[in-house]
C-alpha cells in the first residue's frame, strides 16, 4: 500500500456536512453507490469493528460513532457487530447486514485483504463502504484513520529519545514487537519506526504478533530474552498497548529491574497507569472522537448522495484511489498526561489515579 502521508489534523464541521452538496465519488473512491436515503426518514448503517481485545473499540469507537450518527440523523438505525479478530466471522456479519438491507457500511477490517470481498459484495448491492481505522482492499468509498507511518515515527522518536537519555543508544539491543501481519496499519507502524530507528539502534529481535495478542507478545518477548540475554536488552518497540502489556509481563517475570523503555499505542487506561507507575515509557494518543465523527459523517453523506465536506487527501489501496482523512497522532509520556489525556476528558483523574496508583500520581504531579 502506498500512502500519501501529508501530515496535519484535518478539520471538518457539522455545518458543512448539513449544507447542500454535489453527488459524491464522481472521480475517486470505489463506486457511485448510495444516495437515495434521507436524514428526515432515516436509514440503516452497518458498523463492523474488528476485535474486543483492543479496549478502545467497545469503550470509545462504537459509542462515539453511534453518538454522531444519532446527532446528525436521529431516525437512523445502527446495526453493530464485533468480529472478535475472526475475519471469517466478519465476512458472515457483513453478509447478514447486507441481507438486512443496510444503506451504508462502516468497516474496520480484521484482515484488510480478506475484507476486499466484503467491499466488493457491498458494491454489487449498491451499498457504499467507509473504511474505518484500517484501509480495506476493494472499491472503498472513503477512508478515515491516523497517519499510520507517522504513528510509527512518533513511537520510534520517543524510544530513541529515551535510549539517548540513558547513554549511547547503540550500547545494547532493542526488541521490536510489531502488530498483526494481517493488519496493514501494523506494517505502516513498523515502517515508520524503522525509518527512525535503523542506523541509530541495534535491533536484536523482531516479531509480528498475530491478532495483536498480548499473550503472543509475551511469548515473543520471552523468546527475545532467551536469545539476546536480559542484560543486553535496553528498549522495546511495542506496536500498541496490548503488545506492550505482554512484553512488560515477560520482563517482570524475568526479573528486569528497572524495566527498559517500552512504547505503546492507543492510550488505554491500563497503559496510562503503567506509564505513571514507571513500567511503560509512552503511548500514542489518537483522539478517537474526530476519527469516529468523520466516519459517521462520511457514512451519512454517502447514503444521502452528498459529498463529505471535510478536507481529504488521496490514498491508494491497490484497487482505487480513496478520498481519505488522516489525522495526526500525539506521543504521551508521564510529562504530558495532564495536558492531553486528562485535559481532553479521555480519562478522568479518578479513573487513572485509583488507590493503587495514588502515590505514583502524586509523584507525577497529578494529585
Amino acid at each position: 500500500m502506498r500512502m500519501n502521508t501529508r501530515r496535519g489534523l484535518v478539520v471538518f464541521g457539522v455545518t458543512a456536512l448539513l449544507a447542500g452538496t454535489v453527488a459524491c465519488n464522481s472521480n475517486t473512491g470505489g463506486s457511485d453507490n448510495g444516495g437515495d436515503a434521507s436524514v428526515e426518514e432515516g436509514f440503516t448503517i452497518g458498523l463492523l469493528l474488528p476485535d474486543a481485545v483492543t479496549a478502545r473499540y467497545e469503550a470509545f469507537d462504537r459509542p462515539l460513532i453511534e453518538q454522531r450518527i444519532s446527532e446528525l440523523c436521529p431516525e437512523c438505525e445502527v446495526l453493530y457487530q464485533n468480529a472478535d479478530a475472526d475475519s471469517a466471522q466478519q465476512q458472515s456479519q457483513a453478509e447478514a447486514m447486507l441481507t438486512q438491507g443496510v444503506d451504508v457500511l462502516i468497516l474496520d477490517a480484521v484482515d484488510a485483504e480478506a475484507a476486499g470481498s466484503i467491499v466488493a459484495n457491498a458494491e454489487q448491492q449498491g451499498v457504499p463502504v467507509v473504511a474505518y481505522d484500517r484501509l480495506a482492499s476493494g472499491p472503498v468509498d472513503y477512508y478515515v484513520s491516523y497517519d499510520n507511518r507517522r504513528v510509527g515515527e512518533v513511537q520510534g522518536e520517543a524510544l530513541l529519545e529515551a535510549l539517548r537519555a540513558g547513554g549511547d543508544p547503540m550500547r545494547g539491543q532493542i526488541v521490536m514487537i510489531n502488530g498483526s501481519p494481517t493488519d496493514p496499519n501494523a506494517a505502516d507502524f513498523a515502517a515508520g519506526a524503522h525509518s527512525v530507528l535503523d542506523g541509530n539502534v541495534n535491533i536484536g529481535a523482531e516479531y509480528d504478533t498475530p491478532d495483536w495478542s498480548p499473550e503472543e507478545a509475551q511469548n515473543e518477548m520471552e523468546q527475545a530474552i532467551t536469545a539476546l540475554g536480559q542484560e543486553n536488552i535496553i528498549g522495546v518497540y511495542a506496536a500498541n498497548d496490548g503488545t506492550a502489556s505482554g512484553a512488560i509481563a515477560a520482563m517482570v517475570s524475568a526479573g528486569f529491574d528497572p524495566l527498559p523503555p517500552v512504547t505503546g499505542q492507543d492510550a488505554e487506561l491500563a497503559a496510562i497507569q503503567r506509564i505513571i507507575g514507571g513500567q511503560q515509557y509512552m503511548t500514542v494518543y489518537k483522539r478517537i472522537e474526530p476519527e469516529a465523527f468523520a466516519a459517521a459523517e462520511m457514512a451519512i453523506a454517502l447514503a444521502t448522495g452528498e459529498e463529505y465536506e471535510g478536507e481529504t487527501i488521496t490514498v491508494n489501496n491497490g484497487t482505487v484511489d480513496v478520498p481519505a482523512v488522516l489525522l495526526e497522532p500525539v506521543a504521551v509520556t508521564i510529562d504530558n498526561i495532564a495536558d492531553t489525556i486528562i485535559a481532553d476528558g479521555f480519562y478522568t483523574l479518578e479513573e487513572i489515579c485509583t488507590p493503587e496508583y495514588e502515590q505514583a500520581c502524586a509523584a507525577a504531579g497529578l494529585l
